[in-house]
């Protein structure tokens, strides 16, 4: 088994932010575990890359196990996430349910089976990774209603596992430059310009960003932080947006 409090699962860890994450976790020395629909581009020899649709719970629970039992995991970092824009007239049942296994669910999943090795070790690290559109947002019933929900249950997690020297907490990035992003707005386009003056910081965001608050969640030293929110959102999260 590998050294727990230095293995860290990260959902959706193949692109985007989760890879940023990846990528930073294993300069920092973590086992790294990726757990995505697609396998991770990372060639190292720390890094071990589980393929997986987290809106099946069938399948979410049979990765996590076989995780479960192969490492002793004390960090989870559910980063995976999916948009589904669209106007409430727009919003099928098929979208809530898809969204809500993969943002609820497979958080749900993957703590209970870590869980043991984090009480046996007296430490763990939950980081579920929120939204701004938490507060609101046109076209995000689906995502922001799952979103915000975690956020809430990240907070009862923090409440039950305290005594066991685990904490749990949320990061909620504002606009960042994903693919997730530029699907939604071209990187370069005048939308996306005109979107980062909105900011109060009159950017947008980048991967190393979000990255940069996860692993301040992560260290020994974060174990008094449980049951927050951080935004990480250029300021957005205090004002109106409009994408």
């Amino acid at each position: 088994m590998t050294n727990a409090r230095k293995t860290a699962v990260v959902t959706g860890g193949s692109a985007g932010i989760g890879l940023q994450i990846c990528t930073d976790l294993l300069k920092d020395g973590y086992q790294v575990i990726s757990l995505a629909r697609r396998k991770s581009p990372i060639d190292d020899t720390r890094l071990t890359s589980f393929e997986a649709d987290l809106t099946d719970p069938a399948e979410t629970d049979a990765v996590a196990k076989t995780i479960a039992s192969s490492f002793d995991v004390c960090n989870i970092v559910h980063n995976a996430g999916v948009i589904r824009a669209a106007p409430i007239e727009a919003v099928s049942h098929e979208d809530i349910t898809a969204l809500t296994n993969l943002h609820i669910g497979a958080a749900v999943t993957l703590v209970q089976h870590c869980l043991p090795a984090m009480k046996n070790e007296g430490f763990g690290r939950i980081v579920n990774m929120g939204s701004r559109a938490m507060v609101g947002l046109a076209t995000r019933t689906a995502y922001s209603g799952t979103k915000a929900a975690i956020a809430a249950i990240t907070k009862t997690w923090a409440l039950e596992l305290g005594p066991h020297g685990i904490t749990a907490n949320t990061v909620a990035p504002g606009p960042v430059v994903t693919d997730m992003f530029t699907d939604v707005i071209p990187e370069e386009s005048d939308k996306a310009k005109e979107l980062a003056l909105s900011l109060p910081m009159r950017r947008l965001g980048q991967s190393a960003d979000v990255s940069h608050a996860v692993k301040f969640f992560l260290c020994p030293q974060a174990g008094w932080i449980t049951g927050q929110t951080l935004f990480v959102c250029g300021g957005s999260s205090i004002g109106g947006l409009q994408l």
